[in-house]
């Protein structure tokens, strides 16, 4: 490859980067947001805007997969470096924030999903495999109560989809955090 070819594919992997940065702020927003706006916003041209997301459905699923991943990602990377149950809670700091993020994305979310014939909750799967990936952790090094599941767990967290994104969530969501962790931790056999 030359340097030219390097630096184009580098320029298009920034643009596709702020678009979906600008598409974020403004779907979460407004589920309406024109594309041009976002195209705009972003510093791209409508060419290299629908070339690299041909439909608003396209460019939403794209926002709401890297938001996942990140969070998904971001359980191996926190067992990596923390204490099992210090790992499970930063996590779930990291879960409220995605929860608020997708709050604003959640008409243009049902909106895509609906058009693009998507099932209603993409990523969902890759959750709850984080979640098993962290209960997992936990279950080994004793910290959490035996036949923990991960369904158990996102009912017990389910409060945090209640949370208003644009109030002073953050305490209330450490507050809900901090009883579940209390509750895991109840009859964990310690730590192995």
């Amino acid at each position: 490859m030359s340097t030219s070819q390097a630096a184009q594919r580098s320029d298009a992997q920034r643009n596709r980067e702020r678009i979906l940065e600008v598409a974020l702020t403004e779907l979460s927003r407004c589920a309406d947001v024109p594309l041009s706006t976002i195209a705009r916003k972003a510093g791209v041209g409508q060419a290299t805007f629908y070339r690299n997301f041909p439909n608003r459905e396209a460019l939403v699923l794209e926002v709401h997969r890297q938001e996942v991943r990140q969070l998904v990602d971001s359980a191996a990377e926190l067992l990596r470096t923390r204490e099992p149950d210090q790992a499970l809670r930063e996590w779930m700091d990291g879960l409220a924030r995605y929860a608020t993020a997708k709050a604003g994305l959640a008409d243009a979310l049902r909106q895509a999903t609906a058009a693009a014939g998507s099932p209603a909750k993409p990523g969902y799967p890759l959750l709850v495999a984080a979640v098993e990936l962290l209960l997992e952790a936990n279950r080994e090094a004793g910290t959490i109560r035996p036949g923990v599941t991960a369904d158990d767990f996102v009912l017990a967290i389910a409060g945090i989809w209640q949370l208003d994104p644009q109030g002073d969530w953050r305490p209330r969501a450490a507050r809900l955090f901090d009883l579940v962790m209390r509750g895991l931790r109840t009859g964990a056999p310690g730590r192995t």
